[in-house]
């Protein structure tokens, strides 16, 4: 079984360094109960970071963390054969759940993965989720999977997909202050499988600690045409010296929810006259780094502005003011936007 980790278990020291590894014995597990023991005695007294997993191998809602497990030989583990999306549990409101969904769906679809599940089912599941959770504030993430069967290549093995589910009880609020990012050196996903939101995160991942290493907070792609892709799991969008508002085109990436929903408010700034326009476009290094303020857009951010790229400073080096009006517009449609956004979590 894969199961899920806190950070603070992957720092625990749970795994035991020898000098020698002939003197390294391994623990044999001869019964389930011995094993949930020492599951139990693991989170013992710590908090909870997942509070509610869904599991349509288990068929139901799991509260107790020792269970959050999936089939080692689901193919979503081996093979990467597996979808994903996310939503932001806010006030006690998911978040762009309906938009996220569609998304997911249309991932699993170019991933050759049939749902068990409608995808009213899907949302039923998630809100459900949601309310067993009594999480108030954090993150619900969901997959799709080939499912488990076997460890061969093909899921012609695997007699249904399995569809996961977990809320993370976890804080976020608006980003006020600014960050260094880098331009990534390494390759970024095709076409095909940039615009899929798959669990194959490997590129995400090497880009993400390219930037830590080198001391920034994450990272740039670019494409092999020269053009201004995204980052390493966002969007990002630019504000011309023109002040127009410009994000790349979304043909060869992932088409960020937020990212759309912030081309669908910005136009309120264009009416009141602190910005000229709001367009995507292809964008060079050159005009990137000459604009007069830059941001990721994403799920949990909504807006994060990056004032640093390459160890040159973006505009005048300090977070813009047009940057923190995109953020507010953002942040109050996920604190009291319309219902077409927000859905209510009914809460025992």
């Amino acid at each position: 079984m894969a199961t899920l980790k806190s950070s603070s278990d992957r720092n625990s020291g749970a795994v035991p360094e020898v000098q020698n590894g002939e003197d390294f014995k391994v623990q044999v597990f001869s019964s389930s109960s011995e094993l949930l023991e020492k599951l139990h005695d693991k989170w013992s007294g710590k908090q909870k970071p997942y509070p509610a997993m869904y599991s349509s191998i288990f068929g139901g809602i799991i509260l107790d963390p020792e269970m959050m497990v999936i089939p080692i030989d689901d193919h979503m583990v081996h093979r990467g054969h597996g979808v994903f999306d996310t939503a932001i549990i806010l006030d006690g409101f998911i978040y762009e759940l309906d938009v996220h969904l569609a998304r997911f769906l249309r991932s699993a679809s170019k991933a050759k993965i049939t749902s068990p599940f409608s995808q009213s089912t899907l949302r039923s599941i998630l809100i459900q989720l949601a309310a067993a959770s009594q999480c108030r504030k954090g993150t619900l993430r969901y997959w799709l999977s080939a499912g488990p069967g076997d460890f061969l290549l093909s899921p012609a093995g695997c007699p249904a997909p399995a569809f996961y589910a977990v809320v993370i009880d976890e804080d976020f609020f608006q980003c006020k202050e600014g960050v260094k990012v880098i331009t990534s050196t390494i390759p970024m996903k095709s076409p095909l499988f940039a615009a899929m939101k798959n669990v194959n995160y490997l590129p995400n991942v090497l880009s993400k600690m390219e930037a830590e290493e080198k001391g920034a907070f994450a990272s740039i792609w670019v494409d092999d045409k020269g053009h201004i892709a995204e980052g390493p799991n966002v969007n990002v969008a630019f504000i011309t010296p023109e002040k127009e508002l410009v994000l790349p085109f979304f043909d060869n990436i992932l088409g960020g929810c937020t990212a759309m929903r912030l081309l669908e408010l910005a136009p309120k700034l264009v009416e009141q006259g602190h910005l000229k326009s709001v367009k995507t476009a292809n964008l060079t290094m050159e005009e990137a780094k000459g604009a007069s303020e830059m941001m990721y857009v994403g799920s949990t951010l909504p807006i994060l502005p990056i004032i640093v790229w390459d160890e040159k400073p973006i505009g005048d080096g300090n977070v813009g003011k047009l940057t923190m009006e995109l953020s507010d517009l953002l942040w109050e449609d996920m604190v009291a936007g319309p219902e077409t956004q927000r859905v209510p979590v009914p809460y025992a």
